[in-house]
């Protein structure tokens, strides 16, 4: 008996972002009691960033899930020859939309025309953003010559701010809570027939570049215990820092009535 390819539909979000981490998780040493205890992140420093891409993908991939059973969300699937992918293709009565998500969360985004700052830094992400538009809409086309062109979207997750003084001609730059509505109000493009169609291309494997990376087994629960230690890390820090804070409070106090107590006596 043989084994039946998983269709494009079966991926879950952050796929592609949760495989990488676990590849740099797993040459970064164990902690030890003590950094257990005191609330050591059991990530590396080449691990953060890809930790919380995976939760930013996850989050938006979250709230894709809620929209009418019309809109259809294809997840981590891959456009390049070193492993790139697309975080999210989006089909629904609006249109055909490439997501590419960024966790910036308590960070200042700016954005005008050609330009997308985060805190006063420049960061390619609009460019990025068409550049995979472009090419998810080439490969489509070749199965699909009438198909109109993809919309990029830039996904922000818990930024601390978003200022947009111009908007970008191509790009839609939104807060992953202002993404649902934004999207459901899209005026309608394509009709159920033609999404059928779509959904059929995008969903067979056949249309996708091979993964350059075989997908690792049981990864999305290998992601679930690994977040489950990095929070309670953070829960631990947090405790910490509260004693702390209340030891120097007691030592404040316990001073201060000394040196009452003292000033009492020596009058």
């Amino acid at each position: 008996m043989t084994s039946q390819t998983p269709t494009m539909g079966e991926q879950h979000a952050a796929r592609a972002v949760i495989e990488e981490l676990l590849r740099q998780q797993s040459t970064t040493p164990a902690r030890n009691g003590f950094g257990r205890l005191f609330g050591h992140s059991p990530l590396g420093d080449d691990s953060v960033s890809w930790y919380l891409g995976a939760k930013g993908e996850l989050e938006v991939g979250g709230i894709l899930a809620t929209l009418p059973p019309e809109w259809t969300a294809f997840h981590a699937l891959p456009i390049g020859k070193k492993g790139a992918d697309i975080d999210h293709l989006l089909i629904g009565p609006g249109g055909l939309f490439t997501l590419n998500t960024k966790n910036h969360t308590g960070q200042g985004v700016w954005v005008a025309g050609r330009t997308l700052m985060v805190s006063g830094r420049r960061v390619p992400h609009l460019r990025n953003a068409e550049h995979e538009a472009d090419r998810v809409t080439k490969l489509l086309r070749a199965r699909m010559p009438r198909l109109a062109d993809a919309q990029p979207v830039i996904a922000l997750v818990n930024p601390k701010s978003l200022t947009i003084k111009a908007r970008p001609e191509r790009v839609m730059v939104v807060t992953a809570p202002a993404l649902r509505r934004w999207l459901l109000a899209r005026p309608v493009s394509m009709g159920p027939a033609e999404l059928a169609d779509l959904a059929a291309i995008i969903d067979d494997p056949a249309t996708w570049p091979t993964p350059v990376i075989p997908s690792t087994e049981h990864a999305l629960a290998q992601f679930a215990a690994l977040d489950a230690e990095v929070r309670q890390a953070q829960v631990r820090r947090t405790l910490w820092k509260f004693l702390g804070t209340a030891a120097l409070l007691g030592t404040l106090l316990l001073a201060s009535s000394l040196t009452a107590q003292l000033l009492q006596v020596s009058g």
